[in-house]
């Protein structure tokens, strides 16, 4: 079974930046598309980018221009980089693929990692 470890997240003033990563480790074969989803205090979570195997990627309005996913499909691994961040960008953000196919065993479907908490002090 895979596991999707997140890390890069904390603590940043206003106008900085984090990178967050996501790693899938398993005998992985290969992963469809991937991203990152957000949570605010007392909101639903919600898109913030995705990229497909194939380097595609879709950001949500809120994060155009300021925040760029990016993927290793050699480590299996994401990467978010998020600049100019704001207040409202506070959330648990979760690691997510839509699609893991294994060397061995069954295909695994909408995997999440444990969450990590970017929060932006004003």
């Amino acid at each position: 079974q895979v596991q999707l470890v997140e890390s890069g997240g904390g603590l940043v003033q206003a106008g900085g930046s984090l990178r967050l990563s996501c790693a899938a480790s398993g005998m992985i074969f290969s992963i469809d598309t991937m991203g990152y989803y957000r949570q605010p205090p007392g909101k639903q979570r919600e898109l913030v980018a995705r990229i497909s195997s194939n380097g595609s990627t879709n950001y949500a309005d809120f994060v155009k221009g300021r925040f760029t996913i990016s993927r290793d499909n050699a480590k299996n691994t994401i990467y978010l980089q998020m600049n100019s961040l704001k207040p409202e960008d506070t959330a648990v953000y979760y690691c997510n693929a839509d699609r893991i196919n294994y060397d061995y065993g069954p295909t695994e479907y909408d995997v999440w990692g444990q969450g990590t908490q970017v929060t932006v002090s004003s």
